[in-house]
């Protein structure tokens, strides 16, 4: 990832921010740098012979690349649609005598959900065949089925191996498309009809708060209970706080006494995807070409090493550390992983080179030179030999650092720099980029000692397990809890020590003050209540956070209540798991479903200290309208196309309702149809129900053509003689173009014809093309604002 401005990200360029230096109208021939050559032929990064290919596809514009989401309930159908149907029929397409090659799976992506194709835009403008498979995509993108995405951006998540049970995070998020992945990937046991409640969370975190929102409409193309956003300088990431259960054994009674205490919550998995200087997006961003400065890697290099300090100071054993940037320059790369390397103990690279059958990748770097001037004077061999250079007042107004120079030829075979990955533009047509994946060497298990005294005098303690505890490791605490806590909030900037010998990872102390927790009264709810403490906040973030809290909702809530009733939800429905935006916990608008550990995250860090911008998903959203409200409050609510995933294996038989395939096409060609226009064997169920919210399964057939191949789940809204479908606009033309080939919904009728009229009213005037947007493209509408019930029906 490249920088976005702000504290922990400042001063370089995002792969995925299009606003940045974009001067597409820059020459072929002024793509030139005369520093840029000198200073990447002084690194050796590639043959002499390669150099004129690297630099000529470096002048190239990118292809076009895309990604099918891979957890998404139609995500393998849907690629099927685009391999069987939209591929073949742009075989042999001719536009102004020249052939044009239609898309091709990208082939180190795995189950070949990732696509590329090379077309002008005047292509996707004036053929029929590109345009409407253009089209098909652009309405895909905004429902979330798929991700527009460069090649090299997928790749992080992969190395990553994310698996549900995963605690993950991603530092350095915004926009998101690699969260979306990550997403996925906890999500991997999502049917085609229902999502999974994964046991792991991911923490997508930015410290710039704009772009947090851009962040949060990303990751909602794929709705998670797993998920939490923050804003936060992720170079002083704070610890987050668990609550375990740890059982003592005082040595006078060997008696069992059970006591909470907060831990720090360590990670599985930890994406760095740091801020960089870019170059390697020079294809994308050819403005590139007019300023480019070694000096800008040189100033990225210690806040990248601080970034990955942090992680490696939050990552449990035997977990790992994906490193990227979009930059070709070492010193961002390969010097920060040998810093990071040297200055915490207990971690490896580890070599992945094979991981991706289809990639051609090169190792990293062991040796580099360093530039200490603009014009690229990389005459020193050492940082020892520049400092001699300098008198006192410019050695200590300089800002090179030890660690931009490479270690000796013996460190760097020690640390395995060559483990390291490297892609080049010219080796599969794509962006500069750089991986390392670092792992936290797994605990080794000591041999008991023959001779090892058993007096319970020596104060020896375990704990009861903590998810992933290794009780070999458990040893006596030795952390001064007290004096640690009277270092105040300015202990969240500081690293947590690791303590492999004195308690399990999971179960860290954790540095920071604790927060007062109040046990709830049997009588209220078994969560518990939490003061939030005023005061200072932690070093990097603004002293006045104006998000909303998240407050949980008891289980027996009249509107949860209601909700359970109405939706026949079965006994094992995590109602506890529910929460409300608003600092009273009321059921205003939505109510949000967030799993276990997210759940315990938000009950236990005070959500201003973290910052947390969203967590969860919608899941039950509250219906506008006269008739709804003329209803009585238990119909208010209704379930949400989002959460329906998660929610359905719960739903009851008495709110879902069958229908065919000829019900969904009525649904798709009118907003409000009457029950009268449907089969009788629909409208004998739909009109003996009470109006509000059910669910509808459409079964798969076929019909004028069409063939809906698979199971359907929807939600509706049942008013006094009509149905609703409970989606917006986009979603339901992205749906209509999938299953029926074209749009043809009401929307798309009345689009048609305002473009009609405008046409006839301005006959010279050129239509525009929708524009599939890389990464940040048409996040999903509000539902709740998006629909309404009519008020007569």
């Amino acid at each position: 990832m490249a920088n976005k401005k702000g504290k922990g990200n400042k001063g370089g360029k995002s792969r995925d921010d299009a606003a940045w230096a974009r001067t597409d109208v820059i020459e072929r021939e002024h793509m030139h740098n005369e520093r840029l050559e000198k200073y990447y032929k002084a690194q050796n990064v590639l043959p002499e012979e390669e150099w004129d290919q690297f630099l000529e596809t470096m002048r190239n514009p990118l292809p076009t690349t895309f990604r099918v989401a891979g957890s998404r309930q139609a995500a393998r159908l849907l690629n099927d649609t685009i391999k069987d149907v939209h591929v073949p029929h742009l075989a042999g397409v001719v536009f102004e005598g020249e052939a044009v090659s239609p898309p091709q799976q990208i082939p180190w992506y795995p189950e070949g959900l990732a696509w590329q194709f090379n077309v002008a835009k005047k292509v996707l403008r004036k053929s029929p065949e590109f345009k409407k498979f253009h089209s098909f995509l652009v309405f895909e993108t905004e429902v979330g089925n798929v991700s527009r995405q460069e090649a090299v951006s997928m790749l992080p998540p992969l190395f990553l191996e994310v698996e549900p049970h995963h605690r993950v995070l991603d530092m350095c998020a915004a926009p998101g498309s690699k969260t979306a992945q990550l997403l996925e990937a906890l999500h991997a046991h999502d049917t085609i009809t229902s999502s999974s409640i994964p046991s792991g969370l991911l923490i997508a975190n930015d410290s710039d708060y704009k772009r947090t929102h851009l962040l949060i409409h990303q990751s909602a193309r794929l709705p998670s209970p797993a998920l939490m956003v923050t804003n936060l300088d992720a170079s002083i990431f704070p610890a987050i706080k668990i609550p375990s259960e740890q059982t003592i054994f005082p040595s006078s009674t060997k008696a069992r006494v059970a006591a909470k205490k907060q831990y720090q919550l360590l990670f599985d998995r930890i994406l760095c995807d740091v801020p960089c200087s870019g170059d390697g997006t020079l294809r994308k961003n050819p403005g590139i070409w007019k300023h480019w400065s070694p000096m800008d890697g040189n100033g990225l290099h210690s806040l990248q090493l601080r970034i990955l300090q942090r992680a490696m100071r939050m990552l449990k054993k035997g977990g790992r550390i994906v490193y990227s940037t979009c930059s070709i320059n070492p010193v961002e790369n390969e010097a920060v992983v040998a810093a990071a390397l040297k200055s915490i103990p207990g971690f490896e690279l580890i070599d992945m080179s094979n991981h991706l059958p289809g990639l051609v990748l090169r190792p990293g770097l062991t040796s580099w030179k360093p530039t200490v001037t603009r014009e690229i004077n990389t005459d020193f061999a050492t940082y020892q030999d520049y400092i001699q250079t300098l008198d006192e007042s410019q050695r200590a107004s300089s800002k090179m650092l030890e660690s931009h120079w490479p270690p000796s030829a013996a460190e760097a075979e020690s640390l395995h720099l060559s483990r390291c990955l490297r892609i080049y533009p010219h080796l599969q047509d794509t962006g500069g980029f750089f991986i390392a994946i670092l792992q936290k060497k797994p605990p080794v298990k000591a041999p008991a000692s023959r001779g090892a005294s058993k007096d319970p005098s020596e104060g020896k303690r375990t704990a009861d397990a903590v998810e992933g505890l290794d009780r070999s490791d458990v040893k006596k605490a030795k952390l001064d809890v007290e004096g640690e806590a009277g270092k105040g909030q300015e202990a969240d900037a500081e690293p947590t020590e690791d303590a492999d010998e004195e308690l399990p990872e999971e179960a860290m102390e954790d540095p920071t003050p604790p927060m007062e927790v109040d046990e709830a009264t049997p009588a209220a709810t078994s969560e518990p209540k939490i003061r939030f403490k005023k005061g200072k906040t932690a070093e990097g973030a603004s002293a006045h956070f104006k998000e909303n809290p998240y407050t949980f909702i008891a289980p027996d809530d009249p509107i949860i209540k209601a909700c359970i009733e109405i939706f026949d939800l079965s006994s094992n429905f995590p109602a506890s798991n529910l929460l409300v935006r608003n600092p009273a916990g009321d059921s205003v608008r939505s109510l949000y479903m967030v799993n276990d550990i997210v759940k315990s995250v938000v009950q236990h860090n005070d959500y201003a200290r973290i910052r947390l911008m969203t967590c969860g998903t919608k899941v039950f959203g509250k219906q506008e309208g006269t008739e709804a409200k003329r209803e009585g409050a238990e119909t208010h609510f209704r379930v949400l196309s989002e959460g329906l995933p998660v929610v359905l294996p719960y739903i009851g038989p008495k709110a879902i309702v069958q229908a065919d395939f000829a019900a969904l096409k009525i649904f798709m060609e009118s907003y409000y149809p009457l029950t009268s226009g449907f089969s009788e064997s629909f409208q004998s169920m739909i009109n003996a129900k009470a109006n509000g919210s059910y669910v509808v399964r459409f079964q798969p057939g076929q019909l004028e053509g069409a063939t809906l191949t698979h199971e359907l789940v929807l939600p509706i809204w049942k008013s006094n003689v009509s149905v609703m479908l409970m989606l917006d606009k986009r979603a339901k033309s992205a749906l209509s173009m999938r299953i029926f080939g074209e749009d043809i919904t009401t929307a798309a009728r009345e689009a048609a014809a305002r473009k009609k009229e405008k046409s006839e009213a301005t006959p010279d005037a050129q239509v525009d093309t929708p524009v599939l947007e890389e990464d940040t493209a048409g996040a999903p509408v509000d539902e709740t604002e998006a629909v309404d019930v009519p008020e007569t029906a």
